[in-house]
């Protein structure tokens, strides 16, 4: 394995790469200790791309959203808000993979919020964003998928049409510690394979079956029909926004695969070029799913009144005729969520670790540590299972509180890429000298695509909070908002009675080699 250099704050050098067991010699809340406490290396460029694809499990994930769509916009709603989603978070993938260019961690986003903001409140801004990343990451593992008796389904539990689907969780799956260098084959080579399933056997065989099956829509259906008033919102701007979240989502995850930077060969390089390949390759499979379900969509209404709670299973029943059929095909979106579920796991738990080692946590030292038999943050990864586990017992007592909690992961998303893009621009303008480029940088299309993916990102979440359907109720209000805005208020909270004496910013800076 090779070796990468690291640079400590105080002009402190080591070598991260082959190491010894233990702690090193070295006293319990040392910068040493935590620097030290370094990943392997092991993942490449392929494997690196299927984790990013394989994670935001955008077909999959659009399956469960349509009901947001349908409801709010129509299937030409769905069909060009895909494309639009597309652009965007192309868009975004592409401005943050310059920051992740230059600086490849697994603190990410709040890393960069650090080097680029003035340094007069680097300081408060880099430690808001870091508890504005972490806590929203953790509720995006909760939803999981459960048979209905009811329908004779095996559906996703009925939570908000916020939830993402593709992102399955059970919470059996926390007997394993981690999924990548210790559970597959070579180290990445079960991984990439897993993760290719999904594009090439599952998605074409779920659309030619309904292609094969269904009846299907004139084209004037798909690309012309715009639906606005069934929800309650009548302006067809709005009801087109609203729907459009659920096209948006699906492709929300741009970030996950930058938190495992420190786990990546070449992490410079490889970490960007995966960001914007696995965005893009999963908006054009989510957008052939969509076209193939729209166009072999039967009767609207029942689809849209599914007792099922989600459209697409009771399209693809109308298609086959058979609950056995529609749970084969379903489980074939549901197979790859097993998959994103490992991959979110441990994308968290990379967060969760780095923010450890810079100091962000109570306990910090203890959950910075790397198990040296299964050389992953094991005590990181047990947090986040637990932290998921006892989220989950919420929903015993309470549904709304559940969702609430629920609400704020995709809205999280967004606000932490707007952060450091608004900074990145406003450096652009004042201190373009002071810019470093990476080994991958757009050069003079730069701006206007920071420009595009900061407003596409603005438009998005000045959206999510908005409910489905009005008037509001108690049980379709959308907690997105509020629940965004306590986590703000406890993180400047945090930063007044803990954070400004204890906080420094990020304690790593990488210098890898970027051939």
């Amino acid at each position: 394995m090779g070796f990468e250099e690291v640079e400590l704050k105080g002009n402190v050098h080591i070598q991260s790469g082959a190491r010894s067991n233990g702690d090193y010699g070295l006293p319990a809340g040392s910068k040493e200790l935590r620097q030290r406490n370094q990943l392997e290396r092991y993942l490449n460029f392929f494997s690196t791309l299927a984790f990013s694809a394989t994670l935001m499990a955008s077909w999959e994930t659009v399956g469960g959203s349509l009901a947001a769509g349908l409801l709010n916009g129509g299937p030409a709603g769905i069909v060009y808000g895909m494309m639009f989603s597309t652009i965007g978070s192309v868009a975004v993938a592409a401005s943050l993979a310059e920051l992740a260019s230059v600086n490849p961690t697994a603190g990410a986003q709040y890393h960069w919020t650090y080097n680029l903001s003035p340094k007069s409140n680097r300081l408060f801004l880099s430690s808001f964003q870091g508890l504005l990343l972490v806590f929203p990451a953790l509720p995006g593992a909760l939803p999981h998928w459960e048979p209905d008796p009811g329908t004779g389904f095996v559906q996703p539990r009925k939570l908000s049409h916020r939830e993402i689907p593709g992102h399955a969780v059970d919470l059996g799956s926390f007997d394993h510690p981690d999924n990548y260098q210790h559970l597959c084959p070579a180290g990445h080579g079960g991984h990439r394979g897993s993760s290719w399933n999904h594009a090439i056997v599952f998605l074409p065989v779920t659309i030619a079956v309904l292609v094969a099956l269904a009846p299907h829509n004139p084209n004037e259906f798909v690309w012309n029909t715009f639906v606005s008033g069934i929800s309650g919102w009548s302006n067809p701007g709005v009801a087109w926004a609203v729907g459009l979240l659920g096209v948006v989502t699906p492709l929300g995850g741009v970030d996950g695969v930058t938190h495992m930077a420190e786990e990546v060969k070449m992490a410079s390089k490889t970490v960007p070029r995966s960001m914007i390949w696995g965005t893009l390759t999963n908006g054009i499979m989510a957008f052939g799913y969509a076209i193939a379900v729209l166009y072999c969509m039967g009767d609207y209404m029942e689809a849209l009144t599914s007792p099922t709670g989600y459209p697409i299973f009771t399209i693809v029943y109308q298609a086959t005729g058979s609950k056995t059929a529609v749970n084969i095909l379903m489980a074939m979106g549901l197979l790859p969520g097993w998959i994103a579920l490992f991959n979110g796991l441990a994308s968290v738990t990379r967060l969760t670790w780095a923010f450890a080692r810079d100091n962000g946590l109570p306990l910090c030292d203890f959950f910075v540590h790397i198990d040296r038999k299964h050389k992953i943050p094991i005590r990181a990864l047990f947090l986040v299972a637990a932290v998921v586990v006892l989220l989950s017992f919420i929903q015993i007592r309470s549904t709304a509180a559940f969702n609430a909690i629920l609400s704020i992961s995709t809205l999280g998303l967004y606000v932490s890429y707007i952060i450091p893009l608004i900074l990145l621009v406003i450096k652009r303008f004042r201190e373009p000298q002071d810019i470093p480029r990476g080994v991958f940088h757009m050069g003079r299309w730069g701006l206007p695509v920071n420009l595009f993916a900061i407003a596409f990102a603005i438009y998005v979440s000045i959206f999510l909070p908005f409910p489905a359907q009005v008037p509001v109720t108690r049980e379709n209000m959308n907690y997105a908002g509020p629940v965004l805005g306590a986590v703000m208020i406890f993180a400047c909270v945090d930063w007044v009675v803990r954070g400004r004496k204890k906080w420094q910013g990020p304690t790593i800076v990488s210098h890898e080699d970027r051939r």
